[in-house]
């Protein structure tokens, strides 16, 4: 008996430094890419000036004298991923109220792997979706050249549909089924005892979903280059080409050097306190809601 217990404690120490590990892993290849994002961006954004490299208009890294200005690429993001949220967030949250409270067993057999298909479809394939099939549906049906942020927003909305409606759809099945029960006795319709009472109990759970479906919108690339126009200059509508961040750093990556190079990575820098700023935004909302 003593020499089981023994054995249990053991294999208990052993998984506790495994997992130990495993989290220690995880912090350090965040703290890695941190420091070397900062070390190499830092300087450039020095080099270049502040004012100069967020809020310039003028990218143009090849001309005597170089221009690093980045404000047309934020702004570009920006609009993409605003319009990302507009068209994806709506759809997602509403299909996951459906395929957790009004489904049917038999068309949610059916709905549950195609949503699930839709997370594993690479980027590339979706970008040659959306430059087959939006490009040209824009450009009849709206008028410019098809490549603009409304291409881009269109086709980002649908990309981020899976992650939305897989972690919407866990938050609102977590949500007790008293509290569904309970606004069912107190008179009110099954359509608005899911609204009212479900819906809002699982609200952090989709606050968690909108900033994943965010994460996922702005540090999109491959999809974007194709369909979003790549123009470096400032978005002017929403039938106009723009250029994101990512999209800047891939085009140009492969043969930048010294000053052009730190400018690219001192971008990602600016993309990634970016993406800590919604985080943080959100969390507070979510707070405040609370």
């Amino acid at each position: 008996m003593v020499r089981r217990i023994g054995v249990k404690n053991i294999k208990e120490i052993v998984m506790q430094g495994v997992f130990l590990i495993a989290a220690l892993v995880s912090v350090l290849a965040v703290a890695l890419i941190c420091i070397f994002l900062f070390a190499n961006g830092i300087p450039a954004i020095s080099k270049i000036g502040f004012f100069d490299f967020i809020l310039g208009k003028t990218w143009a890294p090849t001309d005597v004298p170089a221009s690093y200005g980045i404000l047309p690429m934020i702004m570009g993001s920006i609009y993409i991923t605003a319009g990302a949220i507009i068209v994806g967030v709506p759809i997602g949250i509403l299909t996951a109220v459906f395929m957790a409270r009004f489904c049917p067993p038999k068309l949610y057999k059916v709905l549950k792997p195609a949503v699930e298909l839709l997370a594993g479809i690479p980027s590339v394939v979706y970008g040659f979706f959306g430059l087959i099939v939006l490009v040209p549906f824009v450009r009849n049906t709206f008028g410019g050249r098809g490549s603009s942020i409304l291409t881009a927003s269109l086709l980002l909305g649908i990309m981020i549909l899976p992650t939305i409606i897989g972690v919407s759809e866990s938050a609102i099945r977590a949500v007790p089924e008293s509290y569904y029960e309970g606004a069912l006795a107190l008179g009110a319709t099954k359509e608005r005892s899911v609204y009212r009472a479900v819906v809002p109990a699982a609200k952090s759970g989709i606050m968690a979903a909108i900033v994943l479906g965010i994460g996922r919108a702005i540090g999109e690339t491959m999809a974007v280059v194709l369909v979003a126009g790549n123009q470096d200059r400032m978005p002017t509508g929403i039938l106009k080409g723009a250029r994101t961040l990512t999209a800047n750093i891939v085009l140009e990556m492969g043969y930048a050097a010294e000053l052009h190079r730190e400018a690219l990575i001192a971008t990602a820098v600016v993309l990634f306190v970016f993406i800590l700023m919604i985080n943080l935004l959100l969390s507070v909302i979510k707070r405040k809601v609370k």
